[in-house]
């Protein structure tokens, strides 16, 4: 979501192309296709079911889809190699992948991200409201090929602009559903570490940056906090002012402040510094993408070739605020909803999480705001705390950074099942 980290970025019709249940790559049974979700505008999905012993039976586990940030993140490269997929990105088993228990469906979104494509890049989407809307397609193809979850409980599980895309995706295919547009049992929504409202998580890199340096990880002193929350105030303001050309300026400007002054921290796990190391690893995963497993999915596309047009097609919209649509799922439908935020994380700060979530109307707010915050016991280890009421629950993930499934595996599964259950 961020542009100092663009380097990491790398059908109405129905007509399907898909295979039946086969091996594709990687352990157990799967399927994987394609949706014309509008004319020219190809959205690629694949399907890994479960290992678990269901004796083929793979509709009795629930269905769990993994929606990548970015915008123009790979979710069949980055969410399945390098977070919950079977197999790491050195094609070496992952003990805490998802698919021992969950059927996971990985959908490459926006069109033009990893193996999806379009025809003409003025096909690419430059709204939200434009990616759920052909997530929205994609899911009824999906559904239409893959009839047998149909009644199967379904979860939507996002990860940083993920998160952005999936609220309003989820409110859209839940009308459907109650319509009758799609059938299907889409029963909840995990946000990760997600996109909201940017400009709230932005607010506080001054006083997260001050109030760190107990790590000692080289992040501002008072002058440093000054000159980052003068550029968070103007970038606040533009927000306010709906002046998004000015947002995107400032947002670039903060950015570049905070990799100068914090001697290149990582962004995502503030524990961490930025290597060459993670630059070669990008490099490697668009290699194994593009020749073992384009190979032996028999794709005739590259993957990621058209994800950095994505990203930029979204700029004008990349900070704009979707609390409505979350407020929108609390209060007109009967999803869960669950919010976690890892506590090293800095691009999506717990604080400007907090933030956003006290903006909301919903019609639990006041009880929810009440709520006591319980710990997260696993193993006689704290790994967390949560606070919940009605279908509402926030988690705060100790030892995690952006990407819970990959920094906290232990407590990411027991919240995982705590959705789903």
């Amino acid at each position: 979501m961020i542009f100092c980290t663009v380097r990491y970025i790398f059908v109405f019709s129905f007509f399907i192309a898909s295979t039946f249940a086969k091996q594709g790559f990687g352990p157990g049974q799967q399927e994987w296709g394609y949706v014309e979700v509008r004319p020219k505008a190809h959205m690629f999905w694949w399907l890994y079911y479960t290992t678990a012993n269901v004796s083929s039976k793979y509709e009795t586990r629930p269905l769990v889809i993994w929606l990548q940030g970015g915008p123009g993140g790979s979710s069949t490269g980055i969410g399945n190699f390098r977070e919950i997929g079977p197999l790491d990105a050195n094609l070496n088993p992952r003990n805490h992948t998802w698919t021992k228990d969950y059927n996971v469906l990985f959908i490459d979104n926006p069109v033009g991200t990893g193996f999806s494509y379009v025809e003409s890049l003025d096909l690419l989407v430059t709204t939200n409201a434009q990616i759920a809307s052909d997530l929205v397609q994609c899911i009824k193809g999906f559904f239409d090929n893959v009839t047998i979850f149909s009644k199967t409980p379904t979860y939507i599980l996002a990860e940083s602009y993920g998160g952005k895309m999936g609220v309003e995706f989820a409110n859209l295919w839940y009308k459907e559903q109650l319509n009758g547009g799609i059938k299907s049992n889409l029963k909840g929504v995990g946000l990760i570490d997600s996109s909201i409202s940017a400009i709230d998580n932005y607010s506080f890199f001054a006083s997260y940056l001050l109030h760190m340096r107990l790590f000692e990880q080289g992040f501002v002193d008072n002058n440093g906090y000054r000159i980052v929350d003068e550029i968070a105030k103007k970038l606040e303001a533009a927000g306010e002012a709906g002046d998004w050309n000015e947002v995107i300026h400032f947002t670039q400007k903060i950015e570049n402040l905070i990799v100068n002054i914090t001697n290149n921290m990582d962004w995502y796990n503030i524990l961490k510094k930025v290597e060459t190391a993670s630059v070669n690893s990008t490099d490697e995963l668009v290699g194994l993408m593009n020749d073992k497993v384009k190979k032996a999915l028999s794709l005739e596309n590259r993957w990621g070739v058209q994800s950095l047009y994505v990203f930029l097609s979204l700029l004008e919209d990349n900070m704009k605020p979707v609390i409505h649509q979350v407020e929108n799922l609390l209060n007109e439908s009967s999803l869960k909803v669950y919010v976690l935020t890892g506590q090293l994380d800095f691009i999506i700060n717990t604080p400007g999480t907090l933030q956003w979530i006290d903006k909301m109307r919903w019609r639990h707010a006041v009880e929810w705001s009440k709520a006591p915050m319980v710990p997260l016991v696993i193993n006689n280890v704290i790994e967390g705390y949560s606070k919940s009421y009605d279908r509402f629950k926030l988690f705060w993930v100790n030892r995690s950074g952006h990407m819970i499934p990959v920094d906290n595996p232990i407590a990411m599964k027991s919240i995982l099942q705590d959705l789903i259950k």
